[in-house]
């Protein structure tokens, strides 16, 4: 991280347990060092055991990302980042409205067969990303199932978890895989409107589509970063904590840029 990047993150982290007052060991590393060593791997893919000497251990790294994952604090971080983002942009830190869609991964050997299946529209052998982003392309919610997993039953699930979240969400869009029982279910059980954004059978080649644009661009920077373009986490709470960690290299570069003069 830059200089401006920690300034915009260092006042956002969360405060471990041990400096409240609610015991516990205190750490060894500054969590600067620790964030650098994280964002070092997702970014480029590496494995653990190989983290760079001039990093902390990669143990102890690991351990800081275990932390964090089973306690839910990367999600608490991502999510204050995206409300400062939010409200630098001039919106409400909690949406109203949000795209949804779903992206298959080749899975690596690591990743055993209670998690893995064949995606045949696809063709990949491996897990699926299915995510929830607001208008602005920021991530509101992400589950990671095996790739033969329908996208109207992991959408159920996912739009519950993001609904109690964001209390405000009254609208998503998808695409025509979410058509179905699943607009009569978003509409009865959470006040949500499933819109569907088709593609009609006159259109040829690459087309932009109304807000699906959004998070298709969301899937495509999930790509950039390396240790996301395979799953390679046993588990798929790892998986998940990778796609937010992901976020936050996004979201802190943009925080640390400096603001366009007006006219």
């Amino acid at each position: 991280m830059t200089d401006a990047e920690w300034a915009v993150v260092r006042l956002l982290l969360p405060v471990p347990g041990w400096m409240r007052g609610r015991g516990g060991q205190p750490e060894a590393y500054c969590h600067r060092a620790i964030l650098d060593s994280i964002r070092y791997l997702v970014d480029n893919g590496i494995k653990w055991r190989a983290m760079p000497g001039d990093f902390p251990p990669w143990d102890r790294v690991y351990a800081f990302f275990r932390r964090w994952r089973d306690h839910a604090l990367v999600k608490e971080f991502h999510d204050r980042l995206r409300a400062r983002i939010r409200e630098r942009q001039g919106r409400d830190a909690q949406p109203t409205a949000g795209v949804i869609d779903s992206q298959s991964v080749k899975a690596d050997a690591v990743v055993g067969t209670d998690s893995r299946g064949y995606d045949g529209g696809k063709q990949i052998n491996g897990r699926k990303r299915h995510a929830v982003v607001d208008t602005l392309g920021l991530l509101l919610g992400v589950m990671v199932t095996s790739a033969d997993t329908g996208d109207r039953t992991a959408a159920q699930v996912l739009l519950k978890q993001v609904t109690d979240t964001h209390h405000r969400l009254a609208l998503i869009w998808a695409d025509g895989g979410y058509t179905g029982s699943l607009v009569e279910h978003c509409l009865a059980a959470l006040a949500l409107v499933l819109a569907i954004v088709k593609r009609s059978d006159d259109m040829r080649g690459f087309v932009v589509l109304p807000k699906r644009w959004i998070v298709e661009r969301f899937l495509a920077h999930l790509m950039r970063t390396r240790r996301l373009a395979r799953d390679y986490e046993r588990r798929t709470a790892s998986a998940e904590a990778m796609v937010y960690w992901s976020m936050t290299l996004l979201m802190s570069r943009r925080l640390a840029r400096p603001r366009p003069a007006r006219a």
